[in-house]
């Protein structure tokens, strides 16, 4: 880990910001858009050459500081870093974005089960310690923020996308009741749920075909990144990036889960593995 913190005289809206999975995509965006306000950052990812070309750039750029943490989220002994780090008394982390995650593509039965574990272990696992570790030092405090970056997938089950849809329902159900338990802390927690979003994402997980993906349908990872900051600074319980994907959730809301089953099955909803970030 290395690490570069000046002293700024006027203070940001999140003194130290901490960003899992950011040196790529939606991460990275919410990198560069807390630092151009003024955040110092900690940035985690598993790729330190790029953390650490992220980081040199907004230091020359911002003039922030920044720490770097090399960190595999799947790995118990990595996770165990970050949470030291957010529970550390000297060095307060004020906003904590949980946004590493992956997906996997393919008939469950097909899918090699130790990757679908490690996905569980990312979406899931690490975001759940994280927030813990991060929410101990918040409350005590009476002040902080944690942003979970989840995905409407989370709102739909859709076929070939089954451990990653599971995982991001996970994180929406999650974080709504974590909204109500920290009612009148002083800390809050808010929810992003973003559509389909170019990045790296896809090809990650093996998405080759998205050729049924209406073009007006992909967001940026730089809008996904300011209308989440935008939902958490306005103390929303969720964010829904897009008036699209507001429509799309606002419409299908009120259809019993049998009914999105059938339509996401049959393709109706877009059945190449539902909506992805």
């Amino acid at each position: 880990m290395s690490s570069t913190m000046p002293t700024r005289s006027s203070a940001p809206r999140w003194g130290v910001a901490l960003v899992t999975g950011a040196s790529s995509g939606i991460g990275e965006a919410f990198a560069r858009r807390l630092a151009a306000e003024g955040s110092d950052l900690v940035v985690v990812a598993r790729d330190v050459a790029r953390l650490e070309a992220l980081a040199k750039d907004l230091i020359a750029n911002h003039g922030v500081g920044i720490e770097v943490m090399d960190a595999d989220l799947s790995a118990p002994v990595s996770r165990a870093a970050v949470e030291k780090r957010l529970l550390d008394p000297g060095r307060p982390i004020d906003l904590l974005v949980n946004n590493a995650g992956f997906g996997t593509n393919g008939p469950f039965v097909d899918l090699p089960i130790a990757r679908e574990e490690q996905e569980v272990q990312v979406n899931v696992l690490a975001l759940m310690r994280l927030t813990s570790a991060a929410l101990g030092p918040m409350t005590e405090r009476g002040s902080g923020a944690v942003l979970n970056v989840a995905s409407i997938a989370g709102l739909y089950p859709a076929p070939g996308s089954a451990t990653y849809c599971a995982t991001k329902a996970f994180v929406c159900s999650f974080g709504d009741s974590l909204f109500e338990e920290l009612r009148g802390t002083g800390v809050s927690i808010t929810t992003s749920l973003p559509g389909f979003t170019r990045t790296e994402f896809q090809a990650r997980s093996d998405w080759n075909d998205q050729s049924r993906v209406p073009s007006a349908a992909w967001l940026t990872a730089e809008s996904v990144a300011e209308q989440s900051l935008a939902g958490l600074r306005a103390g929303k319980a969720r964010v829904v990036p897009s008036l699209g994907y507001k429509l799309l959730v606002g419409a299908t809301a009120p259809l019993p889960p049998t009914s999105r089953r059938w339509l996401l099955g049959r393709g109706i909803l877009g059945r190449d593995r539902g909506a992805r970030r």
